[in-house]
């Protein structure tokens, strides 16, 4: 079997966080022109534009990206993709790479891990997360949303961006959406940790599978499509939410009611295919990998600390 196998000794919580970060900044770059197609989706349809350019119309996922490509170059797949790794950097070490840490301070180190303990430390690293990584999220959806054309962009680069943002709309605008943000998060954090936890435990306590490749494939499989189904209509009011003009909306709340007025409640599912696709893939990739960096430095670790 392809791969490192499991080590006598458990990862550590450095291990843990450094892994989740690294692992989620290679799933990023794999499945990054998705998240983009998806938040071009999920902004489609506002009646306020913010470019005096006549906007392109985007059909289906694979439509959008040929769309992108033709109409602004294979470059602006990749709009955001700084911020973006530097949002999961910060975001996926927390809210992944703490888990195990917090789930074991809520049962008190118990062996026996129920479902509300899961769901408790999901929702905790999930809400620590936002409140560190919040303004690199705010600028990854700026960036993914503004069209890559010289009279219509927005910012130039990632940290003018956010010295703008800061200094047009203060240190609330970098913040911006981090209630509706919370919410998506913990709903994620809920779905795709605890999902992919139950799943895993399943499949390795059935002895469907052992703790290898495909158990840990099938496991972030599951997770993803779970976590798209519930957390996408909080995800579209969250993206349409932090890339709103100042005072185009009141708030999270007034946007979501706005776009339930205004396009119905199909809009809350729109870029429902794209965010499958990126999440399903992402979590793979993601899972996949933070498993192998797991072993890999833990077996490094065992090799430095072996006596000569």
């Amino acid at each position: 079997m392809v791969g490192f196998k499991p080590t006598d000794v458990p990862p550590t919580a450095a291990v843990k966080f450094i892994g989740a970060g690294t692992a989620a900044c290679i799933a990023d770059l794999f499945t990054f022109p998705l998240d983009t197609a998806k938040v071009r989706l999920q902004i489609q349809g506002e009646t306020k534009t913010q470019v005096n350019v006549k906007s392109a119309q985007y059909k289906g996922v694979f439509g959008t990206i040929s769309t992108m490509v033709k109409t602004e170059g294979p470059r602006s797949l990749y709009n955001g993709l700084v911020a973006g790794l530097q949002r999961q950097m910060s975001f996926a070490s927390v809210r992944i790479g703490l888990y195990d840490s917090v789930k074991q301070f809520y049962t008190k180190g118990s062996e026996h891990v129920g479902i509300g303990s899961r769901l408790l430390a999901g929702c905790t690293t999930g809400a620590m997360a936002v409140a560190i990584a919040q303004p690199t999220d705010v600028v990854k959806v700026r960036f993914q949303a503004q069209a890559n054309v010289s009279n219509s962009r927005r910012y130039k680069g990632t940290m003018e961006a956010y010295k703008t943002i800061a200094k047009e709309e203060g240190m609330r605008g970098l913040w911006k959406g981090t209630g509706p943000n919370i919410t998506r998060n913990a709903l994620v954090n809920c779905a795709e940790l605890v999902t992919y936890d139950l799943i895993k435990d399943t499949l390795l306590k059935s002895n469907l599978m052992s703790d290898n490749l495909p158990c840990h494939f099938t496991s972030a499989f599951g997770a993803g499509f779970c976590t798209t189904v519930i957390a996408s209509p909080v995800d579209v009011v969250k993206t349409r939410y932090m890339n709103s003009a100042k005072g185009q909306y009141q708030g999270a709340v007034n946007c979501a009611l706005t776009m339930l007025r205004k396009e119905g409640p199909r809009a809350f599912y729109k870029g429902f295919m794209p965010s499958f696709l990126r999440l399903g893939s992402w979590n793979v990739v993601m899972f996949v990998t933070y498993e192998q960096l797991k072993r890999a430095m833990m077996s490094a670790r065992g090799s430095w600390e072996a006596p000569l």
